[in-house]
Formats: structure tokens, sequence, C-alpha cells
């Protein structure tokens, strides 16, 4: 009697998790965080009834090997996942997360979106999307590893089965869930009663969307312009034959007919201008913007109705709930969409986390966060000692009741794999201090940037030519020992050179 006395003891104890992992999601578009963009509610409302993070940083922007991380509490050369290749590999049966909270008697899922390529080992549950998965008529894969269409919008179907899991779990367990939102991924197809949300706004433009990239070699020849890499049919919807197959073959007759009358209005304004270089990358900037935006309220509605469960049936006061990104994305900023640079938009994640009784709510949390450290957070609230092989540490202490942290980190490692496809960005390492941020570029172009960040918060001036020499050695001696310390050895030979 004791015995059980005591299970159901710590079970009270140990706190439900949950968390919503979106795509190409970016701090930029978040009212949380100031966006003048749009308003997201229902994301805002955690960041308001917990903390709001606004230093939380990637170890690698890129989707699959940010899941990868997230899993595992390691660097993309330790866990093994350094790109989104269609070779990809991610060993299943390596220690993760979700594993070792089993331990402790968590019932665990995954639901959404995945991309691992392999399928998840050691959860529960999992309903996931084939790679990047359809917004319309999305298939999913189940457990049984068969593949099965299901009518309707993928953010819609995510939640649907996602609360279905919550009300069938094991009731007498904690649980862990990580819903994975493909909104806002590329190509940016909004729920058709969104779609008119943003129609009569027009964006203000980045102060360096026309930026010539001087002194930045690799921002130069990297292939991720609104100009001229996003395409006018798939990323723009101009010109789209909906009976072909593929991503628009896919929505029903009356989904096709409010994205063609909608599309065709969008055209008819792209026929005033199209002979106008510079008013085509305007129009096309603004079409970027309202596209992903759009995307983006059908996913912050679908949070609310996630949240709204929560409390409806008591779970939200014993749960954790977090809301954060793979990393972040460019809105046009250096004139770009997508993610991959060490520069700020991509490399800061949005991050929200509360928990009602342990996290005071409106809290701010400025300290430098990476998101290596997600697991070992998480696995430290369920009460279990985080594995000395993973590569994060626990920020428990920094936000709940905000005692301090002995040695705290003052700087963050980065490194970036893919080239070249698909946008031709050269792979890189660096350090992001409190104030600087050095970024060696290797492969294809062999360069070293520096950059001020207090002083230059848009990254255009590369000041690596004018920079004190100790400022540069330092900084680069700091990069080194980050490298020796995450065990990049890859790295550690390339700054060697």
């Amino acid at each position: 009697m004791l015995v059980l006395l005591a299970s159901l003891h710590l079970q009270a104890q140990q706190p439900n998790i949950l968390v919503i992992f979106s795509d190409d999601h970016t701090q930029q578009t978040i009212s949380a965080y100031g966006s003048k963009l749009m308003q997201t509610p229902h994301i805002d409302r955690i960041a308001r009834e917990g903390a709001l993070f606004n230093n939380v940083f990637v170890t690698n922007s890129i989707c699959a090997p940010s899941r990868a991380v997230l899993l595992t509490g390691k660097y993309s050369h330790v866990n093994g996942l350094k790109d989104n290749g269609p070779n990809r590999f991610f060993n299943p049966d390596q220690q993760q997360i979700q594993k070792i909270l089993a331990q402790k008697n968590y019932q665990t899922a995954w639901i959404g979106k995945w991309h691992l390529q392999t399928l998840p080992n050691g959860f529960d549950y999992w309903k996931v999307l084939p790679d990047q998965g359809n917004y319309f008529q999305p298939d999913f894969i189940g457990m049984n590893k068969d593949t099965t269409r299901y009518k309707g919008y993928v953010t819609d179907l995510i939640s649907d089965f996602s609360l279905e899991w919550l009300n069938k779990r094991d009731q007498q367990k904690p649980f862990f869930l990580v819903v994975g939102e493909k909104a806002t991924h590329r190509n940016w197809m909004p729920d058709p009663r969104d779609l008119p949300e943003f129609e009569h706004l027009e964006f203000p433009f980045p102060g360096n969307f026309f930026d010539g990239y001087d002194k930045r070699q690799a921002a130069a020849n990297q292939d991720m312009t609104i100009s001229k890499t996003m395409l006018m049919h798939d990323d723009l919807k101009i010109g789209v034959d909906y009976n072909k197959r593929g991503m628009f073959g896919r929505m029903n007759e009356e989904q096709k007919k409010v994205y063609k009358d909608y599309y065709d209005r969008a055209q008819q304004s792209y026929e005033k201008i199209k002979h106008d270089s510079i008013e085509v990358v305007k129009w096309k900037y603004q079409r970027y913007l309202r596209d992903y935006l759009a995307t983006a309220r059908s996913m912050d509605r679908n949070i609310g109705r996630i949240l709204d469960y929560l409390d409806s049936t008591g779970l939200a006061s014993n749960t954790i709930v977090i809301y954060t990104s793979d990393q972040g994305f460019y809105m046009g900023e250096h004139g770009w969409f997508d993610k991959r640079f060490m520069y700020e938009e991509s490399l800061r994640t949005p991050f929200m986390m509360k928990y009602p009784g342990k996290i005071q709510p409106g809290s701010k949390v400025d300290q430098m966060i990476v998101n290596i450290d997600f697991a070992p957070t998480l696995i430290d609230y369920a009460g279990v000692n985080v594995p000395k092989d993973m590569q994060g540490k626990s920020f428990k202490n920094l936000v709940s009741n905000f005692q301090p942290v002995k040695d705290w980190r003052k700087s963050m490692y980065y490194h970036y794999y893919e080239y070249p496809d698909p946008h031709r960005v050269a792979p890189h390492i660096g350090i992001r201090t409190e104030q600087y941020k050095l970024i060696r570029f290797y492969g294809p172009i062999d360069r070293w940037e520096l950059f001020d960040i207090k002083s230059d918060r848009t990254e255009m001036h590369n000041i690596i030519d004018n920079a004190s020499k100790q400022l540069i050695a330092s900084l680069k001696s700091q990069l080194m020992d980050l490298a020796r310390e995450y065990k990049d050895e890859e790295a550690v030979q390339l700054l060697m050179k």
C-alpha cells in the first residue's frame, strides 16, 4: 500500500509535457515579440501565462537537424543528422528524450511533421507526415507503417489527432506529447478561410531588403532571394493548373475554386506591373508575406484549440506547455526567405513556456539558450537525472523561481553543413557572444565575417578587416574552445589550418 501511495505521489508531482514545434516560424511574425505584421493571440497566451525567452538560438538552422537536436540534446555532428539531404539518416536506436521519460512512467507521442526519414522509435504512439507532408488532404503514416490520406487541412488535422490522443491516453500516467506543425513551411498554402485576412495590408519593407552584400561573399552567392528564387507558380500560386496532381491537385473542388478566385485576382495585379522589375520584386514580397502570415493564422487558431482543451479538462494546472520552432526565417531581410545562415533572423527561434505555479506569468528570460538545452530541461522537470553525454544544460532554475545558475553560457556555437542544394549557402561555423558574431565560411567560400551585433543589429557591416587583432584573436580562440568542448573534430581541423 505504501509503495502504491508513493507511486501515486510521484505521478502527481511529475508534470505533463506538451511541446508545440512549428516549422520555419519566426519571431518577426509573433506579436509577443513585438511583431507589427500580425497578431498571434494564442501563441502569445503561452508567453503571457508563463515566460518569454528573448535569446534562444539553434545549432544548425535547418529543419530535420533541429528535430534531431530536440530529441537528443546533442549537436548534429554527434547525433548524426547534419542536413535535409535525401539520404539523411537519423539513428533511431540512439538515446532520445522520449525513451528517457518512458523510464519514469511517461506515456509518449509525436503527432504531425517528423521529417527524420527513419520513423519514430521509442514512442508509445506516433502519427506522422511523410517527409514534408502536404497542406491539403495530407497523408499520415501510422504505427502499423501504413500510409492513409485524410480529408481536410493539415493544421486542423494535426490538432484533431493530438486532441484525440490526449482523450484516449492512459490517464494514470503523465504524458509527453510533441505536436509537430507543418506550418509555416514553404510553399505557404493558407486555409481557404484565411486567404483574405491580410489582402488589404501593405507591409513595410525591411531596411536591408535591397541588400548589396558588401564584404559578405557568402551572402552574395546564395540562392534564396525573393527576387530570383521565389517561384511564381509553386510559391506565389500564379498560373496554377489545379487539375494537375501534386500539392494543388490534392484540393477538393470547393478549395480549388476559392484558391483560383483569390489568386486570379492576385494575377491581375501582377499583370499591371510585370514589366517593371523593381515593382515585381516588391509585389512578390507583399504576396509572400500575405501567404506566410495567413498560414500562420491557422496555426495560431489551432494552438488556441489545444490550450482550451487543457483548460477545460483541468490538465493545464500540471502541464508544461512550450511553443517553439525548428529555427527562424527571413521575412525579406537581406532580400531573402528561408533560413540556414548564422545571421540573427534564422539563428534565433521563438520560445515560450508556461507551467502554472512553477513559472511566473509574464516572465522574461534574457539568458542565452540553445536548442541543445531543450531536452535536458524537460528531463530535469520530469525528475530524471540528465544524461552526462547530453551536450545541453537544463535551464529549469533560470525560469522557475529565477535562481542563479552558476557559469551559464555567455556564447554559443553554430555549424551549418548543407551545400550546394537547395539554396547554395556555403557551410560555416561560428560563435555568437553577447556583443559579437564571428563566422568562418568554408568549402566553396573561404572567408571570415565579424559583426558587432549591438551596434549593427541587421548585420550589414563585416568588420573583419577593421577590428582589432586582439578582438579577432580572442574570438577565434573562443570559437576553437567551443569546437573542442562540443567535440566537433571537423571544425577543429578547419580552424587549425
